[in-house]
C-alpha cells in the first residue's frame, strides 16, 4: 500500500512543481482521514494542487467557489417539493463527494462556513431533521487567501480546528518558476493526469494507517507538546486534545508513507508545525508577526525532550 502513496505523489508532482513536502503532507492528511487548509496569496497553485489530487483518485470530486452570497443549503443540499409526486425530495449538494474542493473558503459568510462544520467533523449532514451519511472516503481541501485581502471573512477558531493541517504554499524559486512556465504554458495540463488509484484503495489505506502503532512514550511526548503551547508566554489559548489527536493521526500517516507500522519522534516533529500552529490563539501583539505560530511550535520542539529508547542493562 505504500506504493499507492508514491504513485499519487508522482502523479501530482507532474503539475505541482517544487512542492514535494506540501504534496506529501496533503496525501498524508488524506490517509489520516483529515482535511486540509491551503493558505497563500492567489495564484500560488492551491487550487491546482487540490484538483491534481482529485484527478489522481478515481472517485467523485467536486469543486465549489465560495462567495459572500452562497448559502449553507448550496453546499449541503435542499428538500424541494416534487409537484408530480406531491412529496418532498432531497437533492444532494456538492458536499456528497469523496474530495470537496472549497475554493476561497474565507470569502463565504460565517453562516455558510458553518455549513461545513458537521460534514467535516462527523462526515454527515443534517437537513430538515434528517441525517445523511457522506461517501467514504470524504475529504475537504479548502483554499484561503490571506485575511488582509479585500472581501474576506476570517475563519473562526472552531472552523479552523476542523482542519487536520494548515499548509502555506510559499513562492517558488527562480528555477521552479521557469519550470512552472514551461509546464503550464502550453494549456491545461490537468487534462493529462490519469487516475492512479480509486476510492476503495484509499479506504483500505486509511484503515491500515489507523493500525500504525504509537508507543506510550510518543503519546506522552505529544501531550507535553500540547501543554507547552498552553504555557507559552505569547499564547492566549493553546492546543486542545483535538489538536493532539490530529498530530497523532498525521504522524501515523507519515510513518505509513515511510514504510513503517510504528511512529517515531521524527514523524511527530515533521507534522507538528502543520497540525498545531493554526490552532494557537496568540496575543494581539504577536498576531501581527507573519509566521509567528510556526516559530512558537519550532521553539517548543527545540526545548522539549525527545523520547529515546533505553539501552541500559536489563
Amino acid at each position: 500500500m505504500k506504493a499507492i502513496a508514491e504513485n499519487i505523489m508522482e502523479n501530482v508532482e507532474k503539475v505541482i512543481i517544487g512542492k514535494s513536502q506540501v504534496v506529501k503532507l496533503v496525501i498524508a492528511s488524506m490517509f489520516a482521514g483529515g482535511h486540509v487548509l491551503l493558505e497563500d496569496v492567489p495564484g500560488s497553485g492551491k487550487t491546482m494542487l487540490a484538483k491534481a489530487l482529485a484527478r489522481s483518485i478515481d472517485g467523485i470530486s467536486t469543486r465549489i467557489q465560495l462567495t459572500p452570497d452562497l448559502l449553507p443549503s448550496d453546499i449541503t443540499g435542499i428538500n424541494y417539493f416534487n409537484m408530480k409526486k406531491s412529496e418532498f425530495e432531497f437533492v444532494q449538494g456538492p458536499v456528497f463527494t469523496n474530495i470537496l474542493i472549497a475554493d476561497e473558503i474565507n470569502r463565504a459568510t460565517p453562516k455558510t462556513q458553518a455549513g461545513l462544520l458537521e460534514a467535516m467533523e462527523e462526515k454527515q449532514v443534517s437537513v430538515d431533521g434528517t441525517t445523511y451519511e457522506l461517501p467514504s472516503p470524504f475529504m475537504v481541501i479548502a483554499t484561503q487567501n490571506p485575511v488582509d485581502t479585500q472581501g474576506v471573512f476570517p475563519l473562526p477558531e472552531a472552523q479552523i480546528d476542523r482542519f487536520l493541517v494548515r499548509i502555506t504554499m510559499d513562492y517558488p524559486s527562480t528555477k521552479e518558476t521557469v519550470d512552472i512556465l514551461k509546464t503550464h504554458g502550453g494549456g491545461n495540463v490537468l487534462q493529462l493526469l490519469q487516475p492512479v488509484t480509486n476510492s476503495q484503495a484509499i479506504c483500505q489505506v486509511i484503515s491500515q494507517v489507523e493500525k500504525v502503532q504509537v508507543h506510550d512514550d510518543i503519546l506522552y511526548y505529544i501531550a507535553k507538546l500540547l501543554e507547552a503551547t498552553r504555557e507559552h508566554e505569547s499564547v492566549v489559548l493553546g492546543v486542545s486534545s483535538r489538536g493532539g489527536l490530529a498530530l497523532m493521526q498525521l504522524a501515523k500517516a507519515l510513518a505509513f508513507m515511510a514504510g513503517r507500522d510504528y511512529v517515531l519522534p521524527d514523524d511527530v516533529k515533521e507534522g507538528a508545525g502543520y497540525a498545531l500552529a493554526h490552532r494557537l490563539v496568540l496575543k494581539n501583539s504577536e498576531r501581527l508577526k507573519p509566521g509567528r505560530e510556526q516559530e512558537i511550535i519550532m521553539e517548543i520542539l527545540d526545548k522539549q525532550k525527545v523520547p529515546t529508547e533505553d539501552f541500559g542493562e536489563q
